[in-house]
């Protein structure tokens, strides 16, 4: 992988790619090397103003990229549902946007926001989108993850955290989920016998909005590596074909290994169902 850059990536001219929270952090470069290689680029992004902003960004640095904006709130499961269908193609899906270490709050539908934002929003948009990944040959799903992850552990009779919260391990739960799905669709995809392949990202200590609104802030600008930086292993996860399904790509494109929770098939499956319960998703797979 050493030399790999944005430039190795494939043409990817009729190909639809959906970047989830787009609009800001590792989301934005990553949009834009996949709309600069051809594909059509969703910018699904909750705000409208910053979501039309990022599109006229890329366009700028794109002209005549097929670039367009969906709204889409993770926090909110009725926005989840709106935006699916509102999808007709999808052939990468880029589970990005994420947010960290915040004080405790819930999202719309009354889940902690962090596990609801990152995980159960993701999921939910993958379960309604899979039958078009399915319908595309070779279709992947990227789900951002984090080595946060070790820090995490499910409590499946305190999910809502009311409990004990604290906003990095909350966080961590929340990329540990990331990583428990992203393995179990892989699983679930191998078993089913069909072609969609299931990759998790590490984009690294990252300059994003997380890190500025949270304990790390101080480190801004000093130990942290730009957006763009941070955009590589997703669009190498994305896009490169060395890929297998299951994989962890990390800083420098290292292939990591997930943390032994993270492996856990009995921890996988039960938050597939437990999830499948709290948002009434049920991904035929």
């Amino acid at each position: 992988m050493t030399g790999w850059t944005p430039d190795s990536m494939p043409d990817l001219t009729g190909k639809t790619a959906i970047v989830t929270g787009a609009n800001s952090g590792i989301g934005l470069p990553t949009a834009l090397e996949l709309a600069r290689h051809g594909a059509r680029v969703v910018v699904a992004a909750r705000s409208p103003e910053k979501g039309g902003a990022a599109v006229a960004e890329i366009q700028r640095a794109v002209p005549g990229g097929q670039v367009e904006y969906g709204r889409l709130d993770l926090a909110d499961l009725a926005s989840v549902r709106r935006f699916a269908e509102g999808v007709d193609k999808v052939d990468l899906l880029i589970n990005n946007a994420g947010i960290g270490m915040i004080s405790r709050q819930e999202t719309k539908d009354g889940f902690e926001m962090q596990f609801g934002t990152n995980h159960l929003g993701h999921y939910a948009l993958t379960g309604l989108l899979l039958p078009l990944l399915l319908a595309s040959p070779g279709a992947r799903v990227v789900t951002v993850s984090s080595d946060a992850h070790a820090w995490g552990e499910i409590d499946f009779d305190n999910l809502d955290l009311k409990r004990g919260y604290r906003r990095m391990s909350s966080y961590g739960r929340s990329k540990l989920a990331n990583l428990l799905f992203t393995l179990e669709l892989q699983r679930r995809a191998e078993r089913a016998g069909v072609a969609l392949t299931s990759v998790a990202s590490h984009p690294g200590a990252t300059a994003t909005n997380i890190v500025k609104i949270g304990p790390l802030q101080p480190l801004v600008g000093v130990f942290l590596k730009s957006a763009a930086a941070g955009a590589l292993p997703s669009l190498y996860a994305a896009t490169s074909p060395d890929i297998h399904g299951g994989e962890f790509v990390g800083p420098k494109l290292k292939i990591l290994t997930p943390s032994a929770a993270a492996r856990s098939e009995e921890l996988a499956r039960r938050l597939w169902d437990v999830s499948a319960e709290l948002t009434g998703v049920r991904p035929e797979i």
